[in-house]
């Protein structure tokens, strides 16, 4: 087994995870922890320490006046705003534990995360997710409470919790350990029922320390300023927990948005100008294409098409130097590079504000080129991997050196092993306690310390990390040849009309694949191709977008064998949704749902 470590950089945590909100008002009441705007405006408010350690306390009070007590579990949903990490904080400082719920869950799955958890009570955004939650609520009689964001609940519980002694508060939040539950989070269930990963306050404090240390040139801007970081992660996802609790902890002020929609983000990032980032490939994806069709419909196509082609040259021939396997840029390429600063690199770092030059990334596998592209113009893109179990990044690539392609080394205080199958495995300070009532999984996933994450991988000759694929996702022809699907979509994807691919073939004579297309992308080469615009249902009979993917689907197939090349291909009227069931809320691919809703098509695959 071979194995690959780095040290940690963070001593152990004491106490817990809502300390640091008191602690940081005390030391430094006027440091702006957090920016705030109403809704649809553009214009961010300072909310300093003392201020957030005032709302944080006056809605525990308001909490414990409901009648919350130590471990109980409160459930959350919500898209991503200010006063989920008001009510975590609030939670955190009485002892509860939040139970995150994705916005877009249905009744099903509400039911099955309220009722497994024993939640005593929920926030919910809006009337629609409290409709949801009376739909379920006579299953779950544990449940006592409805509480309304845009109905006032904050205000509504700190009114009336303005007579509880803050002491109430205190003698709690001091019973909280590094070894307290601080959260339940239920996993994506891409190939079953989701499970509730048990988080403990120590978790997510090594969690982010170590990250803070490791990566403190990516999040400390020159000059002195104050760190900013924009999230618009999902907080029911790991992964938006963990910048949140790493953003209170470092001082970094945090602005929230709720929208991951291009409209949405970009006035944000514009307005904002964060100098640090977290996000999920599928945001470098869209901004990237949107970059290039504006380039395109403006005649500047070519030059966009040269600018990369040189800002991923430049960013290969960094990346050698730092891994000591070159000497960087040479004069020529610099010169290219130079020229294309002003033209286009500027514009596209303005697109996010215009101060960012480190982003963190995660969540899924961001292609090399594309991770290349965003260096060469001045962002750097250092790529990880975690779990839910692993309370986010377990591997992460460094500062001085990352690996396009890879995702990095481990995370300070973390080691990383690789299996005689290729499985990863994993342990570290992050690493969760366990299932919530599924004692028979945490003991197959959990063994001597050591975390079985079910992915496949290798470590490279400088222990870089690359995730191939998934154990359970492995698909084996009727040939008995094995094929790991998920590099081989993630190749047809980079084609800019793809917008999801699903490899099949499990038990079946050869590899095929269902292909969705993106709607914008469509139209716009419908239109630099001089076509009348129509909808994917009417577009899906032009032989020549049958040829343009093909295309896509031939590249992809040069990587592989033969033997694990796609031979057929089917493209679908529409793109595979949350709302569907074919998706996880991290928009991961739900295999199963989607092989068995389109099952019709896939057999078409295989006649004749």
């Amino acid at each position: 087994m071979r194995e690959q470590s780095t040290p940690a950089l963070a001593g152990p945590a004491t106490g817990g995870l809502a300390d640091t909100v008191y602690d940081t008002a005390e030391l430094t009441p006027a440091l702006e922890l957090f920016s705030r705007r109403t809704e649809g405006s553009q214009q961010w408010r300072p909310v300093s320490a003392a201020r957030f350690r005032d709302e944080v306390l006056g809605l525990a009070k308001g909490l414990l006046a409901h009648g919350l007590r130590f471990g109980d579990r409160v459930a959350v949903m919500s898209r991503t705003r200010y006063e989920w990490t008001l009510f975590d904080y609030a939670l955190w400082s009485i002892g509860a534990i939040p139970v995150p719920v994705y916005p877009t869950a249905a009744a099903e799955q509400v039911r099955w995360i309220l009722a497994e958890t024993g939640a005593v009570a929920c926030v919910v955004e809006h009337e629609d997710h409290a409709m949801t939650i009376g739909a379920v609520c006579d299953a779950l009689p544990e449940l006592t409470g409805i509480w309304q964001l845009d109905q006032g609940c904050v205000h509504n519980l700190t009114t009336a919790g303005a007579q509880v002694p803050e002491s109430l508060v205190h003698r709690q939040r001091h019973a909280v350990t590094p070894e307290t539950v601080a959260t339940v989070i239920y996993t994506s269930g891409t190939t079953g029922r989701p499970k509730g990963c048990l988080l403990t306050h120590g978790n997510f404090a090594a969690e982010s320390d170590n990250v803070l240390a490791g990566w403190e040139r990516a999040f400390t801007p020159p000059g002195g300023e104050q760190a900013a970081a924009l999230l618009f992660l999902p907080l029911a996802h790991v992964y938006g927990r963990m910048v949140q609790v790493a953003a209170v902890r470092g001082g970094i002020r945090l602005g929230h948005v709720s929208e991951l929609r291009a409209d949405a983000l970009l006035p944000a990032l514009t307005s904002y100008r964060p100098t640090s980032m977290h996000a999920v490939p599928y945001v470098f994806e869209r901004l990237y294409d949107s970059a290039r069709m504006a380039a395109e419909t403006e005649g500047r196509g070519e030059l966009f098409a040269q600018a990369a082609e040189t800002a991923i040259s430049w960013a290969t021939a960094t990346e050698r130097r730092s891994l000591g396997h070159g000497p960087g840029p040479g004069p020529r390429l610099r010169m290219r590079h130079l020229a294309y600063e002003k033209l286009v690199y500027q514009r596209i770092r303005a697109a996010f504000g215009g101060r960012l030059r480190h982003v963190m990334c995660g969540g899924s596998a961001l292609s090399r080129e594309l991770g290349l592209f965003f260096s060469g113009a001045g962002m750097t893109v250092y790529e990880g991997y975690g779990l839910t179990e692993t309370t986010a990044a377990i591997t992460a690539n460094p500062v001085a050196a990352p690996k396009f392609g890879t995702v990095g080394r481990p995370v300070p205080g973390a080691r990383v092993a690789i299996g005689a199958d290729g499985e990863i495995w994993v342990q570290g300070p992050g690493v969760f306690a366990g299932y919530l009532n599924h004692p028979r999984c945490t003991a197959e996933s959990l063994r001597d310390g050591w975390l079985a994450t079910g992915d496949l991988g290798g470590l490279d000759e400088d222990g870089y990390l690359s995730v191939t694929g998934r154990k359970k996702e492995l698909i084996i022809t009727s040939s008995g040849k094995n094929l790991a699907p998920a590099a081989l979509e993630e190749r047809v994807r980079a084609h800019p009309l793809v917008s999801q691919c699903l490899v099949v073939g499990d038990n079946r004579p050869y590899i095929a694949a269902l292909i969705t297309l993106d709607p914008r992308a469509l139209t716009h080469w419908q239109l630099t191709t001089r076509r009348p615009p129509t909808d994917v249902w009417a577009a899906l009979d032009d032989p020549d977008l049958h040829a343009e993917v093909q295309r896509a689907v031939a590249a992809a197939n040069t990587a592989v064998s033969r033997a694990e090349s796609i031979r057929a291909f089917r493209l679908l009227p529409s793109e595979f949704t949350v709302e569907q069931g074919l998706l996880t809320p991290s928009l991961k691919l739900r295999r199963q749902a989607i092989a068995e809703y389109y099952a019709a098509d896939v057999e078409a695959l295989y006649l004749g």
